[in-house]
């Protein structure tokens, strides 16, 4: 079976800035991934490559064993992606829109698909207004639609949810999850890290270019072995104690063993504080990303 995407030796220089720099990264049928980095690490210019909006340097990449250069058709076929920019016709409908999308890719008679695009995206009472009478948030929600109108294997997410509501955020995680349960291949670029730990399998996470980090969610969470414990106390600590100040008047304590937290919990006694709150914070995904980007 051929991998989803593939990309080898990826490589793309605008003038004196290398935006890619060697990056292999292979992605497998049915994935959900996660393509992570900060502001200007490569993560559109490689999803440009993908879907041919650009070409590499050097380098090769494929959609579904489809070279992106000498197949491309095939690789458009089998690729949908959610751009991060609202773009939109505004002389047509929704559902004009998708059925315009669905003709790009030679489809026809494909309303019943796209009813149930609509239907599962939270836009069927939507679909016969005008794409400028829509909300930025109905917007985006049409830009998912014309991504999935040609039934792609593989789906690329670009910030799918900025600046979006809670209720675009769980239609939209509903469907995508039901669509990979399914088989399809879902790649999610984002920003809010709770979505990318919560949804993907295994993540990349591209700094600068390069591909620092790429492993199971599980085993990145993993690397970081402190936990913290956020204290509200009755009055200032001594230093001794090993607390630093956190937010809203609290306090901080890494500890790796219980048998730690036992040992300043003690102390905390001996000094006669009163602790009126306690929370135990587990390690997530942006403390584990903000220590991977800074080490890199």
């Amino acid at each position: 079976m051929s991998a989803a995407i593939r990309v080898q030796g990826l490589v793309k220089e605008y003038r004196q800035v290398r935006a890619l720099d060697g990056i292999d990264l292979e992605i497998r049928q049915g994935e959900f991934f996660g393509l992570l980095g900060p502001n200007g690490a490569g993560k559109t210019t490689l999803i440009s490559i993908l879907a041919g909006l650009t070409r590499a340097t050097h380098g090769t990449a494929e959609v579904m064993g489809f070279d992106v250069v000498r197949d491309y058709r095939a690789s458009r076929l089998a690729l949908g992606v959610v751009p991060q920019e609202l773009v939109y016709d505004p002389f047509f409908t929704a559902r004009e829109t998708l059925r315009l999308q669905s003709g790009y890719f030679g489809i026809h008679r494909n309303d019943d698909w796209i009813d149930y695009i609509l239907h599962h995206l939270g836009l069927t009472e939507h679909a016969d207004k005008n794409m400028r009478a829509l909300s930025g948030g109905m917007k985006r929600r049409v830009l998912v639609a014309q991504a999935l109108v040609h039934k792609p294997p593989v789906i690329v997410l670009d910030e799918p949810t900025a600046g979006v509501d809670v209720d675009l955020r769980q239609t939209l995680w509903t469907f995508i999850q039901s669509l990979n349960r399914e088989g399809h291949t879902v790649v999610l670029t984002t920003h809010y890290l709770e979505e990318a730990e919560t949804l993907c399998e295994r993540i990349a996470m591209l700094k600068q270019g390069r591909l620092v980090a790429l492993d199971s969610t599980r085993n990145l969470l993993s690397r970081r072995h402190e936990q913290q414990a956020r204290l509200k106390l009755n009055r200032v600590p001594p230093v001794e104690i090993g607390l630093k100040p956190g937010p809203d008047e609290t306090w901080l304590y890494g500890f790796e063993t219980f048998s730690q937290l036992e040992s300043m919990l003690a102390s905390i006694r001996m000094a006669g504080l009163e602790i009126r709150e306690m929370q135990l914070i587990e390690p997530d995904l942006e403390d584990v990303f903000t220590e991977i980007i800074r080490a890199s």
